[in-house]
């Protein structure tokens, strides 16, 4: 009996059989060529992160004891070193500045050094003394300006900043500042400054700071705050706690016969110095907060 005539369909799967063996073997081979290649730029930057972490560990570690050394060296210097040599001290104490002042309250260096470079320009006898002393304070008030004026950026990049000019040619304690509103995170806050009193040797204002927070709850809240503002207040250290987590502070940016220049800065609390700890309430709210934006 002859075979049955193949038609088109059968003569195809004839021809396309030995074909889908060989498609099926490609396809495996093509599937593992690039689950390996995946795997291996998976695992490459695995390894890579893996490299870059332990580095940065140990870069930071490195820094840590370096900084450590430094300020142990440093501060050693200031109670060991001979308290009549002002010109090191000046000299530790701009390397303290510069290096830890985001974490150190150096207030009460400053001021000490301060009262230790006047006495001895009220007792120097020469011109060439007097000239070294005037050096060493215009050296100590240059370091605490430039320090404030870093923080400050910092600062007004996360919050809100406002200045305010003080006329010192009348009477200054009759001023009153024009009241500033400050947002921050949709919150508005209102600040009045009345100055109390100002000494013209020293280069200190002292200020009283009425400060309006609005309260969902209590409706507005008012609070009153009296402080010295001088070149050697520093922002995220001398500052006020605010509701919500908040902080604000004034800082002196200039201080002349006519007049001084001051600068308010609002800014989160988190940006405080690295001793500034938050109390167990304002982190329950920031918690709070942070899942009510989630929810939304």
């Amino acid at each position: 009996m002859s075979e049955e005539k193949k038609d088109f369909w059968d003569k195809l799967k004839i021809v396309l059989q030995p074909m889908g063996g060989l498609l099926t073997a490609l396809a495996i081979a093509l599937f593992g060529f690039f689950s390996s290649s995946f795997m291996n730029r998976r695992q490459a930057i695995e390894t890579n992160t893996r490299l870059y972490t332990e580095l940065m560990s140990k870069r930071e570690e490195s820094e840590s004891a370096l900084r450590k050394d430094m300020f142990v060296s440093i501060i050693n210097t200031f109670l060991k070193a001979d308290k009549s040599d002002l010109g090191s001290q000046v000299l530790n104490l701009e390397l303290l500045a510069y290096n830890f002042h985001e974490s150190l309250n150096l207030k009460p260096l400053f001021i000490d050094l301060k009262k230790r470079i006047a006495q001895g320009s009220e007792n120097a006898s020469t011109r060439e003394d007097r000239a070294r002393f005037d050096e060493y304070r215009m050296r100590l008030e240059s370091v605490a300006r430039e320090i404030t004026r870093k923080q400050v950026v910092v600062l007004e990049g996360v919050g809100k900043k406002a200045d305010r000019t003080i006329d010192l040619e009348g009477d200054p304690t009759e001023n009153s500042l024009d009241p500033v509103t400050l947002e921050l995170d949709s919150i508005s806050t209102t600040f009045s400054i009345d100055v109390l009193d100002v000494d013209r040797q020293a280069r200190e204002i002292m200020v009283e700071m009425i400060i309006e927070t609005p309260d969902p709850v209590e409706g507005r809240q008012m609070k009153t705050v009296t402080f010295t503002v001088s070149f050697f207040d520093f922002p995220m250290i001398d500052n006020t706690r605010l509701a919500h987590g908040q902080r604000c502070a004034a800082v002196l940016n200039n201080f002349t016969d006519q007049a001084a220049d001051i600068t308010l800065v609002l800014f989160p609390g988190a940006y405080a110095s690295l001793k500034e700890k938050p109390y167990y309430s304002e982190v329950i709210e920031n918690v709070l907060q942070a899942s009510r934006n989630l929810s939304r």
